[in-house]
């Protein structure tokens, strides 16, 4: 099996390393086979090493290449299969595959062709490397693999100034998470004298207690702050306020990186990490209660931003960071397993909703904004019966795959004994009636309704062509991830409800205090295991559901939308003109982008001018260069005075040197 596990990052390595060198060699369309080949060797022998970890039972932990070793530390490469990375090798592979065939239709006309997908494929790979990692020092190699070829996604179209604008703030505001991330691995080390996940867990108890000094005076236990170091790394590969900025822009790349950027890879690393440490932020309420309060405030505060969004690939952004709030809510509530459990879900209906508005896209002729479609169900069925599937998926309607992940998020906040859980559990409650509104309006406008776009011009004809459904290499992923965003759902049962997890997650019910031998198991936490005990199906779940308040909340916003923007758009325009103060507040996005732009841009170009002015100009030209040469010279003026040329002036300076040095030996 090792010589499986080694293959699966390798190839997609080797088929970005063959279209990314040799591509024009190869050609267009051999560069596709190639890349898709080595994603869809990556998935096959994925779907092996399942069912030998989750059917068998088979984990492997072991270390296949040592890179240094430094005293008696060792620095290597090496994977860890269980059931957690097992089920995101499947996600990842997956997704990518679906992402790398929708490729061939979307920039089949676009002459870097060649290079996205070597760029594709080097991301799948170091994505499988960041969740297949048994050690810190991988994880990072991973983790910062991942921002760099997202910067080259987000920026593909390099021609583009937004582009460069958007790769470029996605790259600093990532490289501020990863500064915490980086200082956080580093006190683990520090601490537990290891980066090995084994070693660091055997190890775990030796962080309570200790405490570190950050300041004169003020001393942090050391769990809180290397959990808070780690998690802020998450905040920044999950865009969670407020390094939430980066993500809405990056839809200035193409729209395949979005589903595969912002769907099931990159944006859930954080995610992954912090139900990877769970040992470590068990430990720690007080990240637990930062972790939940930051989760639900995302949740809610980027859903009310998509309801203002008439891009119809921002809507969609600002919905994944929406979810990405809830599942970071749920890692707070130590409900690890109901978080991962949703980012899965989520990967396949969000990466279907994408894709779909690419679908969408192309059919309008690259027309993005939302108000210029209309009544588009009877141009692309294919498209609109995917974006429906999706949509239903998403604000967590019953049966979907969104509604059991979803409701399970909602009910391990309600259970939830932290303090910060009567912050969160109202935020992720209202969210949902956002998400549903934001969603169908957005649904709603794009398929139903009249007509609003304009057919355009056929080059060659001269005559208007309608929009039209997709090709298949565009339609195909579409079908094939509607199974999952319906069915996936179902896996509640083992995944959550069941001890799928019990070995790569570690719940602690005892405060401020980890025993993983008498918490091993998920079941130990409150709300799991209320659900657990409650738990009879998946049919009684739907049953349960309906008659709770996220179902209800979602029916109110999918209502409302419906009669918003389908039978009555005055009610908007109404609402526009009487809270313009509000849509103004979220037009600007919070004025986040501005205050950044204000405080740490423009105040980044005013200390170094500062710099330049006192630094180099008057600290170094002026004072240390020039005003060492001004010393020179008035030293210089001032002996010049002492060498008058007469011998009684030399006699006197001599005579007054002996009395000085005589005076010296004789008092002293």
């Amino acid at each position: 099996m090792e010589l499986i596990y080694l293959c699966i990052p390798l190839a997609p390595l080797l088929g970005a390393i063959a279209a990314g060198l040799f591509g024009k060699q190869l050609g267009r369309t051999n560069s596709h086979r190639i890349t898709i080949l080595g994603v869809s060797i990556a998935l096959i022998l994925s779907i092996l090493v399942a069912f030998d970890t989750i059917g068998e039972g088979h984990t492997y932990n072991g270390a296949v290449y040592t890179w240094a070793v430094i005293k008696d530390f060792r620095f290597e490469i090496g994977f860890l299969i269980d059931n957690l990375s097992a089920m995101m090798m499947l996600v990842v592979s997956f997704v990518s595959l679906m992402v790398h065939i929708y490729t061939i239709g979307y920039l089949h006309d676009d002459s870097g062709y060649q290079r996205f997908f070597s760029y594709i494929s080097l991301f799948t790979f170091s994505m499988l490397m960041l969740v297949m990692s048994n050690n810190f020092m991988q994880l990072f190699f991973g983790w910062e693999a991942v921002g760099l070829v997202s910067y080259l996604l987000i920026g593909f179209w390099f021609k583009k100034e937004t582009a460069i604008f958007a790769n470029m703030k996605a790259f600093i505001v990532n490289r501020i998470g990863d500064f915490g991330f980086l200082l956080g691995i580093g006190g683990i080390l520090a601490f537990c004298g290891s980066l090995d996940y084994a070693e660091v867990f055997a190890k775990i108890n030796e962080l309570t207690g200790q405490t570190i000094s950050i300041l004169p005076g003020i001393s942090w236990q050391a769990s809180s702050f290397i959990a808070l170091l780690l998690f802020i790394g998450a905040m920044g590969k999950s865009a969670q306020i407020p390094l939430h900025v980066w993500l809405p822009d990056s839809m200035e790349g193409p729209t395949p990186i979005s589903a595969l950027i912002h769907a099931a890879t990159m944006v859930t690393a954080g995610i992954f990490m912090v139900a990877r440490m769970s040992p470590i932020f068990e430990l720690s309420d007080t990240a637990l209660n930062f972790i939940m309060v930051i989760g639900a405030t995302t949740a809610f505060l980027m859903g009310l931003l998509g309801i203002v969004q008439n891009d119809i690939k921002r809507v969609v952004a600002y919905s994944t960071l929406s979810q990405l709030g809830y599942m970071t809510a749920a890692l707070g509530a130590s409900a690890y397993s109901a978080s991962v459990f949703h980012l899965m879900t989520h990967a396949f209906f969000k990466a279907l909703l994408f894709l779909a508005a690419g679908s969408v896209i192309i059919a309008m002729h690259h027309e993005q904004d939302i108000r210029k479609m209309g009544g588009l169900k009877k141009y692309l069925p294919i498209t609109y019966w995917a974006c429906l599937v999706g949509s239903l998926a998403l604000i967590g309607f019953p049966g979907f795959a969104g509604f059991f992940s979803k409701d399970l998020i909602i009910e391990a906040i309600q259970q939830s004994q932290l303090g910060a859980a009567r912050y969160a559990y109202p935020l992720v409650l209202l969210g949902v009636f956002v998400t549903a509104f934001y969603s169908f309006r957005m649904f709603f406008l794009v398929f139903h309704g009249k007509e609003r776009f304009i057919a355009s011009s056929d080059k060659h004809g001269g005559q208007h062509t309608l929009p039209h459904e997709s090709p298949w290499t565009i339609t195909l992923p579409l079908i094939l991830l509607v199974i999952p965003s319906i069915f996936a759902g179902y896996l509640l049962d083992p995944m959550v409800v069941g001890d799928f997890f019990h070995e790569a997650i570690y719940v602690n019910d005892a405060a401020h205090s980890f025993d993983p031998n008498l918490n091993s198991s998920l079941s130990q936490h409150l709300a799991v295991q209320t659900i657990s005990e409650e738990f009879h199906g998946a049919f009684n779940f739907i049953l349960h559901g309906i008659s709770q308040w996220p179902f209800i909340l979602a029916m109110m916003g999918l209502s409302l939308a419906a009669y918003i923007y389908l039978y009555n758009d005055s009610l908007a325009k109404w609402g526009y003109k009487k809270l313009h103060w509000l849509y103004n507040l979220l037009d600007h996005k919070y004025y986040a982008d501005d205050f950044n732009q204000t405080v740490f841009a423009k105040g980044s170009i005013y200390l170094g001018k500062g710099l330049s002015v006192f630094g180099e100009r008057i600290l170094i030209d002026g004072f240390m260069v020039n005003g060492t040469a001004k010393a020179v010279a008035w030293s210089a003026s001032v002996m010049r005075h002492l060498q008058t040329g007469y011998l009684y002036d030399y006699a006197f300076v001599m005579f007054g040197g002996l009395v000085l040095a005589l005076s010296w030996f004789l008092f002293f």
